[in-house]
């Protein structure tokens, strides 16, 4: 059963399919899921040295159907090997986290039952100690550990333990923006006269309309989809996606709100959008988030993902800070910041434009309730000023056109055939007058063009999981996506195992 508990390994996470779909087979069942937890309790009595029957673990999960026999699975498990088991109900990843560092129930390890924004038949999980969410390492050794398929029992059973955690944490939220926006004019409810909605897709998110904004003396008025369904019925939980940012935008100017908010499934991410209906999210985000850090801390090293825009550099620059663009994927950012702190740089965020937000100051988790925090703090400030968010994004460059392409590779060995390519093209730039490899790039390859080439940039990398060249694409002109794909279409066009449809289709 190795190779199969191989297979469910997603980086830093557990994922596979638990309902049965015309799509997917189930690989990821109530069995698979029993052993997983089991090489999770072997792998943390190694790490703390305390014995199982001694080991308080947290379990929560979103809002997805497979949810409960899931998390079922794993407190049977649990039990027999005689933890304390702390159950959490609905919860948000974060959330979890935090179970292992709150003095209240603190526990030696979580679980969170989560496949972050993929379809409803989905879900995985995700594993915490007090130092953060396992390393891509450790899930290969407690996957390893549950490919044995002998599971011990001991003695004395364990206890379970009810616990409404999402309670604890939103009130630890709702005293950091108490304490953060410090009113003169109003402690306990800094966000009144506030009208702002939150979009939680059916997701873990929906506790934030009432539990700290409602409690904070903000207007909810208008929030949607906050109940859970893990059918996600009325889009995807995902701030990156086209329809769900269209949905909050759409809600926001409906009911004349001052902001919008939207959380992913477990709220690891969000985004917002301003009373004028403008998306922020992305680099915009990125550009908010920084510019408020970087009025905390100047000089701050904002660590980001590969894909980012020109301008958000420039903009980062501007404010006195120090943009570090790294390789995609939010942990190697976060991973990244906590480097270069280690090494006496100092580095208070760590972000991707996927919207994973991660911030020194609170403990380095990518926690999209957090970040909504923080932005608020800065909302209620600005407000007494007389001032609004966007003020702060005002000067940020952004492109005339930006795209992103994912080209199918078709080759068994798509990491080797990938990697051919992109040296390949290393090559082929070099002969192209107008084309400059940026230098310092951490993946993939990243191209500057002149005017007469595009005038912006392009990033072709391999995808961290799937057996796909990403694309991506941005120009300062109109039509100067279109000149630079003319210019890749005849190196590209070269491999007959790289589906380049969706550029040839531009």
């Amino acid at each position: 059963m190795l190779v199969e508990y191989n297979k469910l390994q997603n980086g830093t996470d557990v994922r596979g399919v638990a309902i049965a779909n015309p799509e997917r087979q189930v690989n990821l069942t109530v069995e698979s899921v029993r052993f997983i937890a089991y090489g999770f309790i072997k792998w943390l009595e190694n790490k703390t040295k305390i014995d199982s029957s001694k080991l308080k673990i947290a379990i929560g999960m979103d809002s997805r159907l497979s949810g409960p026999d899931l998390k079922n699975s794993i407190i049977e498990v649990l039990i027999k090997q005689g933890c304390k088991v702390y159950d959490c109900s609905m919860c948000t990843t974060p959330a979890m986290f935090m179970t292992t560092v709150l003095e209240e129930n603190k526990c030696h390890g979580a679980i969170m039952i989560t496949a972050s924004h993929l379809p409803y038949y989905y879900n995985g999980l995700k594993f915490f100690t007090n130092k953060g969410g396992c390393e891509k390492e450790d899930i290969k050794n407690i996957v390893s550990i549950a490919s044995e398929e002998k599971i011990t029992t001991v003695e004395n059973e364990g206890e379970i333990f009810k616990v409404d955690f999402i309670d604890i944490y939103s009130k630890l939220l709702v005293n950091i923006i108490r304490e953060g926006a410090s009113s003169k004019k109003n402690y306990d409810k800094p966000l009144l006269g506030f009208k702002i909605i939150v979009d939680a897709g059916n997701g873990a998110g929906g506790f934030f309309a009432d539990k700290v904004l409602r409690v904070l003396g903000a207007d909810t008025t208008g929030s949607q989809f906050i109940e859970p369904d893990g059918t996600f019925p009325n889009h995807i939980p995902n701030p990156e996606d086209k329809e769900a940012m269209e949905s909050i935008r759409n809600a926001v100017l409906k009911n004349k709100a001052d902001l919008g908010i939207i959380f992913d499934t477990d709220v690891d991410r969000a985004a917002i959008v301003d009373s004028n209906g403008m998306e922020i999210n992305k680099n915009s985000l990125i550009a908010l988030i920084s510019s408020i850090i970087l009025e905390e801390h100047p000089a701050s090293i904002i660590v980001t993902d590969s894909v980012t825009s020109t301008g958000l550099a420039e903009f980062i620059n501007g404010l006195g800070g120090i943009h570090h663009r790294f390789k995609r994927g939010y942990k190697n950012v976060i991973n990244e910041a906590i480097r270069l702190n280690n090494e006496g740089k100092e580095s208070y965020l760590a972000i991707e434009t996927s919207g994973h937000a991660a911030l020194k100051e609170n403990y380095f988790l990518d926690d999209g309730a957090y970040l909504i925090s923080k932005i608020l703090i800065k909302m209620a400030k600005l407000n007494e000023e007389g001032k609004k968010l966007e003020s702060l994004i005002r000067d940020l460059k952004t492109p005339c056109e930006s795209s992103d392409f994912r080209l199918k590779i078709k080759n068994d060995n798509f990491r080797e055939y990938g990697s051919v390519i992109i040296n390949d093209l290393e090559a082929y730039v070099k002969e192209i007058d107008g084309f400059n490899i940026v230098p310092n790039n951490y993946e993939g390859i990243r191209v500057e063009c002149d005017k007469q080439n595009g005038e912006g940039w392009f990033l072709l990398r391999l995808s961290l999981h799937e057996p796909v060249l990403a694309l991506n694409i941005e120009s300062d002109i109109e039509n100067g996506t279109k000149t630079i794909i003319n210019k890749l279409i005849i190196f590209l066009s070269k491999y007959s195992e790289l589906d380049i449809s969706s550029v040839e289709n531009y």
